[in-house]
């Protein structure tokens, strides 16, 4: 008996939808009850007339469950569009990481050259603590989170993805 492994890819959705009540339920519903994981969720309104959000969804698995995924995204009535960026050509994706970092003496004086290496800006300080805004590509975002782990990481929050198709075109 052969069993067949699947290659597990990392997919960035885009999806714009009508902004109504119960419409992030029913997405994250949709996950949920295929068995479907989100890496990473993000929502915001994008038109003038509060009607359409945008939702960028991070998920992974096989490509035949991504196109799985899509199709049942698209069936969905108040999904006007769904748009896979892996797929799409290239595109720009960006976290954003809010980095709360205690310490004093030569701690704090480490958490501000760690900081300006990943051109994190300081948000907010006081004489005990800093909290540093980073934005960048996830790995980026990982990497500075663990380094500020040695200099007394306190608390983080993360926006989770967001991206946008390169060139003049709308996806």
């Amino acid at each position: 008996m052969h069993i067949k492994e699947e290659l597990i890819e990392r997919h960035v959705l885009t999806l714009t939808v009508a902004n109504e009540a119960g419409i992030l339920a029913r997405i994250a519903g949709m996950f949920t009850a295929r068995g479907y994981n989100i890496e990473s969720l993000t929502v915001a309104d994008i038109t003038e007339d509060h009607k359409i959000s945008r939702i960028t969804v991070v998920t992974n698995g096989p490509p035949r469950v991504i196109e799985q995924i899509i199709a049942q995204l698209d069936r969905l009535v108040p999904v006007h569009n769904v748009t896979d960026l892996t797929e799409n050509g290239p595109y720009v994706e960006r976290e954003l990481a809010l980095v709360k970092v205690a310490g004093v003496g030569d701690q704090r004086i480490e958490a501000l050259r760690l900081a300006d290496v990943y051109r994190a800006r300081v948000v907010d300080a006081t004489m005990e603590s800093f909290i540093f805004e980073i934005t960048g590509g996830s790995d980026k975002v990982d990497t500075f989170v663990n380094l500020m782990r040695h200099v007394g990481l306190v608390e983080v929050a993360r926006t989770g993805i967001v991206g946008i198709t390169r060139g003049k075109e709308a996806a």
